[in-house]
């Protein structure tokens, strides 16, 4: 199941979820610059520096896509090389739409064969569960996950989901609606493959969120360049096993500041570019470990 890989994941080499969010006009001209073979080689170098110091990446899939079809290849060819090396990829394509358009979604991202593999896939709820239910049944088949938007780290999320709902705020009546989809996809290991986006820039809400769904692992997007530190990125995290003395129940993401660190606009060599960015995510993963319960 899911939750096993990403907990084992974890466990294994800390909480840190590396970005890869190829931002116009960023990708360094040794790569290729912003071209979709850029984009690719830039990609695949990532998954170079993070693979042995993380166990997972995130690709934003809108900064591919922005390439067309180009550019989806390069997407479908960094997450086939994140795979070879033994990362989990979740893709951040925020897909959420009604009936056969979410299967065809599910079917490109979750099943079996799919052409845009990966973990596991955000979605949006607030069209319904109705638009949940084919990624969850789709994760049921191919033991992968569903990432589920809950309460995001923008400054603009609170214009919906803080709104109150008959006492309560309105993500935490989605997470509440979601409990059956959290039992379907339990893991061995207690968690659920159906996660939640919990922003680092909202710790209060995250504890209430890990209140409300206990067994839900989380993605914590905020960290690093959007301002949070590993004290609030973790705040939704429990003490692992009796007496634990580290925290667990999902992963943190940072992009910006572990790809684009200081130093890497200078590199001459794709080398002396992976040291910067193995750096910078040895540093985070550091950082992250040290917020102890």
């Amino acid at each position: 199941m899911f939750a096993d890989r990403l907990i084992a994941a974890t466990r294994a080499h800390g909480p840190l979820c590396v970005g890869i969010d190829p931002h116009a006009g960023r990708i360094p001209a040794l790569f290729g610059g912003d071209t979709p073979d850029g984009l690719e080689n830039w990609g695949r170098a990532v998954v170079e520096a993070a693979a042995g110091r993380a166990g997972i990446v995130k690709p934003q899939a809108g900064l591919f896509e922005r390439h067309g079809w180009q550019g989806m290849r390069a997407l479908a060819n960094v997450c086939a090389a994140a795979k070879e090396r033994g990362l989990i990829v979740l893709m951040d394509a925020k897909r959420g739409d009604i009936g056969s358009t979410a299967e065809g979604y599910a079917q490109a991202y979750l099943a079996a064969d799919a052409p845009f593999a990966c973990d596991a896939l955000t979605v949006n709820p607030y069209m319904g569960l109705d638009t949940l239910e084919p990624h969850v049944r789709a994760a049921e088949a191919s033991g992968k996950g569903v990432i589920v938007l809950a309460r995001t780290s923008n400054p603009g999320s609170a214009d919906y989901q803080a709104r109150d709902l008959e006492g309560a705020p309105l993500y935490a009546r989605v997470v509440e609606s979601l409990a059956p989809m959290m039992e379907r996809l339990q893991g061995e290991s207690g968690w659920s493959g159906l996660m939640l986006v919990t922003g680092a820039t909202g710790p209060d809400e995250a504890r209430q969120l890990r209140d409300l769904a206990p067994s839900a692992l989380f993605l914590v997007p905020g960290y690093g360049a959007q301002g949070a530190g590993a004290r609030e990125a973790m705040a939704g995290f429990v003490p692992a096993g009796q007496g634990g003395n580290r925290l667990e129940g999902g992963c943190v993401n940072a992009s910006r500041s572990l790809t684009f660190p200081s130093g890497t606009e200078n590199a001459d060599t794709i080398d002396a570019w992976q040291d910067k960015v193995a750096e910078a995510i040895e540093a985070a993963q550091a950082d992250l470990m040290s917020a102890t319960p």
